[in-house]
Protein backbone atom coordinates (compact mmCIF):
# COMPACT_ATOMS: atom_id res chain seq x y z
CA UNK A 1 0.00 0.00 0.00
CA UNK A 2 2.83 2.46 1.07
CA UNK A 3 4.22 1.44 -2.29
CA UNK A 4 1.76 1.76 -4.35
CA UNK A 5 0.66 5.84 -2.62
CA UNK A 6 4.80 6.38 -3.43
CA UNK A 7 3.91 5.58 -6.92
CA UNK A 8 1.25 7.74 -6.90
CA UNK A 9 2.96 10.71 -5.65
CA UNK A 10 5.85 10.24 -7.77
CA UNK A 11 3.44 10.59 -10.71
CA UNK A 12 1.72 13.25 -9.40
CA UNK A 13 5.62 15.18 -8.98
CA UNK A 14 4.52 15.31 -5.26
CA UNK A 15 7.03 14.41 -2.25
CA UNK A 16 10.03 13.50 -3.79
CA UNK A 17 12.38 16.20 -2.52
CA UNK A 18 12.84 13.66 0.75
CA UNK A 19 16.08 11.48 0.73
CA UNK A 20 14.28 8.77 2.39
CA UNK A 21 11.38 8.70 0.20
CA UNK A 22 13.91 8.55 -3.12
CA UNK A 23 15.63 5.23 -1.11
CA UNK A 24 12.85 3.64 -0.93
CA UNK A 25 10.89 4.44 -4.50
CA UNK A 26 12.41 2.42 -7.99
CA UNK A 27 15.20 4.81 -9.91
CA UNK A 28 12.60 4.13 -12.82
CA UNK A 29 9.82 6.17 -10.44
CA UNK A 30 11.74 8.49 -8.59
CA UNK A 31 13.14 9.65 -13.00
CA UNK A 32 9.20 10.52 -13.37
CA UNK A 33 9.50 12.64 -10.45
CA UNK A 34 12.45 14.25 -12.07
CA UNK A 35 10.49 14.55 -15.05
CA UNK A 36 7.21 16.12 -13.47
CA UNK A 37 9.35 18.43 -11.58
CA UNK A 38 11.41 19.79 -14.79
CA UNK A 39 7.70 20.24 -16.30
CA UNK A 40 7.03 22.96 -13.33
CA UNK A 41 10.15 24.46 -14.49
CA UNK A 42 8.98 24.97 -17.90
CA UNK A 43 11.27 22.85 -19.89
CA UNK A 44 9.84 21.71 -23.16
CA UNK A 45 8.17 18.35 -23.60
CA UNK A 46 11.10 17.02 -26.55
CA UNK A 47 13.97 17.88 -24.36
CA UNK A 48 12.34 16.05 -21.27
CA UNK A 49 12.07 12.22 -23.56
CA UNK A 50 15.11 12.58 -25.37
CA UNK A 51 17.31 13.52 -22.12
CA UNK A 52 15.52 10.97 -20.09
CA UNK A 53 14.99 8.27 -23.13
CA UNK A 54 16.83 5.08 -21.90
CA UNK A 55 18.78 6.09 -18.93
CA UNK A 56 19.26 3.70 -16.16
CA UNK A 57 20.69 3.80 -12.45
CA UNK A 58 24.53 3.95 -12.76
CA UNK A 59 26.07 1.74 -10.08
CA UNK A 60 29.60 3.00 -11.20
CA UNK A 61 29.19 6.78 -10.44
CA UNK A 62 27.77 5.66 -7.08
CA UNK A 63 30.87 4.04 -6.08
CA UNK A 64 33.00 7.12 -7.78
CA UNK A 65 31.23 9.35 -5.33
CA UNK A 66 31.91 6.81 -2.48
CA UNK A 67 35.38 5.66 -2.89
CA UNK A 68 37.30 8.96 -3.31
CA UNK A 69 40.86 8.12 -2.97
CA UNK A 70 41.62 8.17 0.87
CA UNK A 71 45.15 8.51 0.99
CA UNK A 72 46.25 12.07 0.55
CA UNK A 73 49.64 12.88 -0.78
CA UNK A 74 52.07 15.67 0.32
CA UNK A 75 52.03 18.69 -2.15
CA UNK A 76 56.28 17.66 -2.66
CA UNK A 77 54.39 14.18 -4.33
CA UNK A 78 51.46 15.66 -5.55
CA UNK A 79 52.93 18.68 -7.59
CA UNK A 80 55.18 17.08 -9.85
CA UNK A 81 52.50 14.98 -10.75
CA UNK A 82 49.55 17.02 -11.20
CA UNK A 83 52.38 19.44 -13.24
CA UNK A 84 54.69 17.45 -14.82
CA UNK A 85 57.07 18.41 -17.57
CA UNK A 86 55.02 17.34 -20.68
CA UNK A 87 51.77 19.20 -18.96
CA UNK A 88 54.04 22.02 -18.88
CA UNK A 89 55.80 21.77 -22.37
CA UNK A 90 51.73 21.47 -23.63
CA UNK A 91 50.75 24.23 -21.65
CA UNK A 92 53.22 27.11 -23.17
CA UNK A 93 52.67 25.54 -26.64
CA UNK A 94 48.59 25.55 -26.68
CA UNK A 95 49.44 29.46 -25.11
CA UNK A 96 51.52 30.42 -28.01
CA UNK A 97 49.18 28.78 -30.64
CA UNK A 98 45.56 30.48 -28.86
CA UNK A 99 47.38 33.31 -27.72
CA UNK A 100 45.52 35.78 -30.10
CA UNK A 101 42.41 34.58 -28.57
CA UNK A 102 43.46 34.55 -25.22
CA UNK A 103 44.63 37.78 -25.09
CA UNK A 104 41.71 39.16 -26.66
CA UNK A 105 39.53 37.30 -23.69
CA UNK A 106 42.32 38.42 -21.16
CA UNK A 107 41.75 41.83 -21.96
CA UNK A 108 37.68 41.79 -21.87
CA UNK A 109 37.50 40.30 -18.76
CA UNK A 110 40.56 41.26 -16.45
CA UNK A 111 42.29 37.39 -16.03
CA UNK A 112 46.20 36.69 -17.14
CA UNK A 113 45.61 34.56 -20.37
CA UNK A 114 48.09 32.04 -18.49
CA UNK A 115 45.42 31.42 -15.77
CA UNK A 116 43.14 30.04 -18.49
CA UNK A 117 45.58 27.60 -19.82
CA UNK A 118 46.14 26.58 -16.40
CA UNK A 119 42.67 25.66 -15.64
CA UNK A 120 42.43 24.15 -18.79
CA UNK A 121 45.35 21.64 -18.25
CA UNK A 122 44.55 20.73 -14.73
CA UNK A 123 40.78 20.45 -15.23
CA UNK A 124 40.92 17.91 -18.15
CA UNK A 125 44.30 17.91 -19.30
CA UNK A 126 43.40 20.88 -21.97
CA UNK A 127 39.94 19.09 -23.44
CA UNK A 128 41.01 15.44 -23.80
CA UNK A 129 39.45 13.71 -20.62
CA UNK A 130 36.16 15.46 -20.02
CA UNK A 131 35.01 12.08 -18.69
CA UNK A 132 32.75 10.40 -20.89
CA UNK A 133 29.44 9.54 -18.62
CA UNK A 134 25.44 10.81 -20.02
CA UNK A 135 25.51 13.78 -17.29
CA UNK A 136 21.84 13.32 -16.95
CA UNK A 137 21.79 9.68 -15.96
CA UNK A 138 24.81 10.64 -13.93
CA UNK A 139 23.27 13.38 -11.84
CA UNK A 140 20.08 11.38 -11.44
CA UNK A 141 21.52 8.40 -10.21
CA UNK A 142 23.47 10.45 -7.49
CA UNK A 143 20.10 12.56 -6.74
CA UNK A 144 18.17 9.02 -6.24
CA UNK A 145 21.06 7.45 -4.39
CA UNK A 146 20.52 10.31 -1.82
CA UNK A 147 23.36 10.99 0.17
CA UNK A 148 23.52 14.83 -0.96
CA UNK A 149 20.07 14.69 -2.96
CA UNK A 150 19.32 18.42 -3.01
CA UNK A 151 22.86 19.19 -4.77
CA UNK A 152 22.31 16.86 -7.60
CA UNK A 153 18.53 16.90 -8.31
CA UNK A 154 19.42 20.93 -8.53
CA UNK A 155 22.00 20.16 -10.90
CA UNK A 156 19.76 17.63 -13.02
CA UNK A 157 17.41 20.48 -12.94
CA UNK A 158 20.03 22.87 -14.22
CA UNK A 159 21.50 20.74 -16.94
CA UNK A 160 17.72 20.36 -18.49
CA UNK A 161 17.65 24.12 -18.80
CA UNK A 162 20.91 23.64 -20.27
CA UNK A 163 19.94 21.56 -23.08
CA UNK A 164 16.43 23.24 -23.40
CA UNK A 165 18.19 26.61 -24.41
CA UNK A 166 19.92 24.36 -27.19
CA UNK A 167 23.76 24.75 -26.53
CA UNK A 168 24.30 20.67 -26.35
CA UNK A 169 22.43 17.66 -27.72
CA UNK A 170 21.43 15.32 -24.51
CA UNK A 171 23.39 12.81 -26.48
CA UNK A 172 26.49 15.14 -26.68
CA UNK A 173 26.22 16.21 -23.11
CA UNK A 174 29.27 13.84 -21.29
CA UNK A 175 31.09 15.08 -18.26
CA UNK A 176 32.81 13.42 -15.17
CA UNK A 177 30.73 10.42 -12.86
CA UNK A 178 29.61 13.82 -10.81
CA UNK A 179 28.36 15.69 -13.63
CA UNK A 180 31.25 18.34 -14.43
CA UNK A 181 30.82 18.92 -17.81
CA UNK A 182 32.98 20.01 -21.01
CA UNK A 183 37.21 21.12 -20.90
CA UNK A 184 36.40 23.09 -17.85
CA UNK A 185 34.39 21.02 -15.62
CA UNK A 186 31.79 23.32 -15.07
CA UNK A 187 28.76 21.51 -12.76
CA UNK A 188 25.36 22.43 -14.44
CA UNK A 189 25.03 25.54 -12.57
CA UNK A 190 28.17 26.94 -12.71
CA UNK A 191 27.46 26.72 -16.95
CA UNK A 192 24.15 28.79 -16.01
CA UNK A 193 26.28 31.23 -14.26
CA UNK A 194 29.35 31.60 -15.97
CA UNK A 195 29.78 30.13 -19.18
CA UNK A 196 29.13 32.43 -22.16
CA UNK A 197 29.80 32.40 -25.76
CA UNK A 198 33.32 33.31 -26.56
CA UNK A 199 32.76 33.11 -30.90
CA UNK A 200 29.26 34.60 -30.64
CA UNK A 201 28.16 32.01 -32.65
CA UNK A 202 24.59 31.74 -30.24
CA UNK A 203 25.82 28.86 -28.67
CA UNK A 204 28.11 28.11 -25.56
CA UNK A 205 29.79 24.96 -26.13
CA UNK A 206 32.57 24.33 -23.35
CA UNK A 207 32.84 20.64 -24.81
CA UNK A 208 33.90 21.54 -28.22
CA UNK A 209 34.72 25.37 -28.95
CA UNK A 210 37.52 26.46 -27.43
CA UNK A 211 36.76 30.04 -27.86
CA UNK A 212 33.67 29.64 -24.93
CA UNK A 213 35.47 27.27 -23.19
CA UNK A 214 38.52 30.25 -22.44
CA UNK A 215 35.43 33.08 -22.27
CA UNK A 216 33.68 30.89 -19.76
CA UNK A 217 36.45 29.86 -17.32
CA UNK A 218 38.04 33.65 -17.56
CA UNK A 219 34.36 34.88 -16.85
CA UNK A 220 34.00 32.62 -14.12
CA UNK A 221 37.20 33.91 -12.18
CA UNK A 222 35.98 37.82 -13.23
CA UNK A 223 32.61 37.24 -11.83
CA UNK A 224 34.55 35.88 -8.33
CA UNK A 225 36.57 38.56 -7.77
CA UNK A 226 40.08 38.07 -9.82
CA UNK A 227 42.15 40.95 -9.82
CA UNK A 228 44.35 41.05 -12.83
CA UNK A 229 46.93 43.58 -11.38
CA UNK A 230 48.40 40.50 -9.12
CA UNK A 231 49.53 37.11 -9.32
CA UNK A 232 48.22 34.48 -7.24
CA UNK A 233 50.77 34.17 -4.74
CA UNK A 234 54.35 32.40 -3.94
CA UNK A 235 55.29 29.90 -1.89
CA UNK A 236 57.52 31.14 1.16
CA UNK A 237 60.00 30.51 3.93
CA UNK A 238 58.40 30.81 7.26
CA UNK A 239 60.72 30.78 10.56
CA UNK A 240 60.79 28.12 13.19
CA UNK A 241 58.09 28.36 15.92
CA UNK A 242 55.83 31.02 14.06
CA UNK A 243 52.36 31.19 15.66
CA UNK A 244 50.33 28.50 13.88
CA UNK A 245 47.14 31.03 14.68
CA UNK A 246 48.35 33.24 12.02
CA UNK A 247 47.57 30.22 9.20
CA UNK A 248 44.55 29.94 7.38
CA UNK A 249 42.41 31.65 4.47
CA UNK A 250 39.80 33.37 6.77
CA UNK A 251 39.10 37.03 6.04
CA UNK A 252 40.52 38.19 9.55
CA UNK A 253 43.86 36.34 9.44
CA UNK A 254 45.10 38.32 5.77
CA UNK A 255 48.09 41.03 6.69
CA UNK A 256 49.67 42.86 4.49
CA UNK A 257 52.88 41.94 2.86
CA UNK A 258 54.78 44.32 5.23
CA UNK A 259 53.70 42.89 8.31
CA UNK A 260 54.44 39.13 7.39
CA UNK A 261 57.98 40.49 6.87
CA UNK A 262 57.94 41.96 9.92
CA UNK A 263 56.88 38.37 10.73
CA UNK A 264 60.22 36.90 9.41
CA UNK A 265 58.45 35.28 6.26
CA UNK A 266 61.00 35.43 3.44
CA UNK A 267 60.57 34.53 -0.33
CA UNK A 268 61.95 30.65 -0.75
CA UNK A 269 65.82 32.17 -1.54
CA UNK A 270 65.57 34.33 1.52
CA UNK A 271 65.26 37.68 -0.02
CA UNK A 272 62.70 39.93 1.31
CA UNK A 273 59.13 39.87 0.60
CA UNK A 274 58.08 42.36 -2.75
CA UNK A 275 56.87 45.95 -1.36
CA UNK A 276 53.61 46.02 -2.90
CA UNK A 277 50.69 46.67 -0.93
CA UNK A 278 48.32 44.03 -1.10
CA UNK A 279 46.81 41.24 1.46
CA UNK A 280 48.40 38.29 1.87
CA UNK A 281 47.31 34.87 3.84
CA UNK A 282 49.93 32.40 4.87
CA UNK A 283 49.12 28.74 4.60
CA UNK A 284 50.26 25.09 5.20
CA UNK A 285 48.75 22.75 3.69
CA UNK A 286 50.29 20.45 5.32
CA UNK A 287 50.56 21.26 8.36
CA UNK A 288 54.06 22.20 9.90
CA UNK A 289 55.60 19.96 7.59
CA UNK A 290 55.65 20.93 4.41
CA UNK A 291 55.41 23.95 1.91
CA UNK A 292 54.53 27.18 3.11
CA UNK A 293 52.64 29.58 1.07
CA UNK A 294 51.85 33.49 1.18
CA UNK A 295 48.42 33.90 -1.38
CA UNK A 296 46.34 37.01 -2.38
CA UNK A 297 43.08 37.64 -3.09
CA UNK A 298 43.38 35.61 -6.71
CA UNK A 299 44.06 32.35 -4.68
CA UNK A 300 40.94 32.86 -2.76
CA UNK A 301 39.08 33.07 -6.09
CA UNK A 302 40.61 29.73 -7.16
CA UNK A 303 39.16 28.20 -4.54
CA UNK A 304 35.70 28.91 -5.40
CA UNK A 305 36.38 27.45 -8.51
CA UNK A 306 37.29 23.90 -6.12
CA UNK A 307 37.62 24.45 -2.68
CA UNK A 308 41.07 22.26 -2.54
CA UNK A 309 44.38 23.95 -1.43
CA UNK A 310 45.90 21.06 -4.07
CA UNK A 311 43.93 22.16 -6.76
CA UNK A 312 44.48 25.84 -6.46
CA UNK A 313 48.10 25.14 -5.81
CA UNK A 314 48.20 22.87 -8.95
CA UNK A 315 46.67 25.44 -11.30
CA UNK A 316 49.31 28.16 -9.82
CA UNK A 317 52.08 26.37 -10.18
CA UNK A 318 50.87 25.79 -14.24
CA UNK A 319 50.27 29.24 -14.55
CA UNK A 320 53.67 30.30 -12.89
CA UNK A 321 55.36 27.79 -15.96
CA UNK A 322 53.75 29.28 -19.14
CA UNK A 323 55.57 32.05 -20.75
Amino acid sequence: MRKRLMSALVALGLGISSSAFAADAGFDEYVLGLKAEARENGISESIINSAFDGIAFTERAVKADKNQPEKKLTLDEYIPRAVPEWKVKQANQLYRKHKTALDKIGRQLGVQPRFIVALWGVESNFGRLMGNYNVIEALSTLAYEGRREAFFRGQVMAALEILDAGHITPAKMKGSWAGAMGQPQFMPTSFLAYAIDGNNDGRIDIWNTEADVFASAANYLSKSGWDDKYTWGRQVKIPNGIDESLLGIEKDKGRPLAEWQQLGVRRLNGQPLPRADIKAWLIQPDDNHGRAYLVYGNYQTLLKWNRSHYFALAVSHLADQIR
